[in-house]
């Protein structure tokens, strides 16, 4: 049981560095001060970065979940 979570937990770990990684930057400087809200609330994400972002929040939760489980167990 204690081996399927840690094989769960690594696989969730290694597909949150890959989405971190893979997401497209925000090279924004202090030019976006006056339009930085709406990129900080999620106003511009399209197509894959939207994706990405997504599939990054379910892996981080789950990483989050399965830790806790690990310590329990």
């Amino acid at each position: 049981m204690r081996m399927a979570v840690l094989f769960v937990q690594i696989a969730c770990c290694i597909g949150l560095i890959s989405t971190v990684l893979l997401q497209s930057g925000s090279t924004a400087g202090l030019g976006s001060i006056s339009g930085g809200a709406e990129s900080l609330f999620g106003g511009n994400k399209k197509g894959m970065d939207e994706l990405l972002s997504k599939f990054s929040i379910a892996c981080a939760i789950g990483f989050l979940v399965l830790t806790l489980v690990l310590c329990i167990i």
